[in-house]
């Protein structure tokens, strides 16, 4: 089922990976380096935006949704989870408001920010609706409705950046186009769900006391992934915000696409394991979802650090590659940590519904984070963010590991692991060994250093059979072979 649902989700995912790294090949290019620090600086804070005002609601509505299944009681759940959205939707504009007219900011980062906000607030209302059909496992709809999403979000984004005067604001503007499309589409449909449901203050509170701490633990995540930018903008300038975002997100984008894929897929099964069946059948689940992640997200922070040079090269503009390419294969690192931090120990504190001691846990690394930067940016300038993001998110690993055991025991798969890192050491020694022609321009060497290293990888994990990928692998086959034997007769 997990493999499943799995594939079930892969458009959602390839069309985040089009979107994120179309938009870094042409924003780094259609953008100066000081109007892509100024759009990276927008991004982080409709990101926080969202994150303090809504993401506790989202997350109330999927851990939620399969009890209120198992109870009957879903058509309530759903009317109070959009009665609250509506008073939250009202707040967000509100806020909006407020921030865009009285913060000290610059007129043209104000403009910026106006944009980045009303897309949070259109995008919030659609996250909720899309969390419903996720926690439904309803995956075909779900990958439906946000492919299309993104897509058109980002083809009219880049498009407004082209074509009119919006320049940094123009993602934001079409992210808020798509997502109003895709909520007129998808909307009606939950609402009929809920018709007849009673919402209540308990089941608000109830919300509130199981997701409000995931917000502010996420507020304190981003605090770790995006305060430096800040640090940057205040120590350097915007132009330095751009080239470190730039590399940042390159790397970081690649490994957060796939773990949260995994996550797409794991995290409604094993909530719906804990609450049909028991304890023993959510840690198996758990246990499948790490070995998913492990096999998907080691190799590709391997192969980030492998193809740095010619990946900044082909991805990024002139005035990013050679500082993009130095940043990397350290946010590699970090980005793995990151989503093992994130979607693996993390699910522990949100199995257990002890959410307000996850954002307690998260509190450490996101300030030690910020002040690691004040101490490093100065000396080291941008490898000095680089430094504190890898330390910041070891000990976010470490502490999550440490404290989210104790609520929710989830399995440590060191075999796993060490079996994965095995597969990606022969990988990166394949790759390393060959001596590459210096003739070669950066777009070729990278599809074939990347292509090379896909087999070396694949190829190992058939013998260590990763994720159990022998088995899923001779499935598929005999599905094949009974069609084709379907079809012949």
């Amino acid at each position: 089922m997990l493999w499943r649902h799995l594939l079930g989700y892969l458009p959602v995912n390839i069309a985040q990976a089009l979107a994120g790294f179309g938009s870094i090949y042409l924003l780094t290019r259609l953008l100066t380096p000081a109007d892509y620090g100024l759009y990276s600086l927008a991004f982080a804070v409709m990101t926080l935006f969202h994150s303090l005002l809504f993401t506790w609601l989202e997350g109330a509505m999927a851990r939620f949704y399969a009890r209120a299944e198992a109870k009957n009681t879903l058509q309530s759940h759903l009317t109070s989870a959009y009665n609250t959205l509506a008073v939250l939707v009202l707040a967000g504009g509100a806020l909006s408001g407020l921030i865009i007219t009285f913060f000290p900011l610059p007129n043209d980062f104000k403009s910026i920010l106006g944009f980045a906000l009303g897309a949070a607030i259109l995008r919030a209302a659609l996250k909720l609706t899309l969390e419903a059909r996720r926690a439904a496992r309803e995956v075909q709809r779900y990958s439906l409705i946000e492919f299309f999403h993104i897509m058109i979000g980002f083809s009219l984004g880049m498009l407004l950046v082209i074509a009119t005067d919006l320049r940094a604001a123009g993602p934001f503007a079409g992210m808020a186009v798509a997502a109003g499309i895709a909520l007129l589409f998808d909307l009606p449909h939950l609402l009929r769900r809920a018709k007849g449901g009673h919402g209540s203050v308990s089941d608000f509170k109830k919300f509130a006391a199981y997701g409000l701490p995931i917000s502010m633990s996420l507020a304190l995540a981003l605090a770790m992934s995006s305060a430096d930018r800040f640090l940057i903008a205040g120590y350097l300038d915007t132009a330095s915000v751009g080239i470190y975002t730039a590399g940042y997100n390159l790397a970081n984008r690649t490994l957060d696409i796939i773990f949260i894929w995994a996550s797409m897929a794991a995290a409604p099964l094993t909530i719906a394991a804990l609450e049909h069946n028991g304890f023993e059948d959510a840690r198996a689940m758990a246990r499948k979802a790490f070995g998913l992640m492990a096999l998907a997200t080691f190799p590709a922070a391997t192969g980030l650090a492998l193809v740095s040079g010619p990946l900044a090269t082909v991805m990024t503009g002139p005035a990013f590659r050679d500082q993009a390419a130095q940043i990397i294969p350290w946010i590699a690192l970090a980005g793995v940590m990151n989503g093992i931090m994130t979607y693996y120990f993390h699910e522990a504190f949100t199995l257990a519904k002890r959410t307000g001691v996850m954002a307690a846990v998260m509190a450490f690394p996101a300030l030690l984070n910020i002040v690691l930067n004040i101490i490093l940016l100065p000396r080291f300038g941008l490898q000095g963010a680089v430094i504190a993001t890898v330390i910041a998110y070891f000990f976010g690993m470490l502490a999550s590991a440490i404290i989210g055991l104790r609520y929710f025991p989830l399995p440590l798969p060191f075999l796993t692991a060490a079996k994965t890192l095995l597969a990606c050491a022969f990988m990166a020694v394949g790759i390393v060994v060959i001596p590459w022609p210096q003739s070669w321009t950066a777009f070729v060497l990278l599809f074939v250093q990347a292509g090379l290293g896909g087999v070396l990888y694949g190829i190992a994990a058939i013998i260590l059979n990763l994720a159990d990928c022998r088995g899923y692998l001779k499935t598929f086959i005999g599905r094949l072979r009974k069609r084709a034997a379907t079809v012949t007769s």
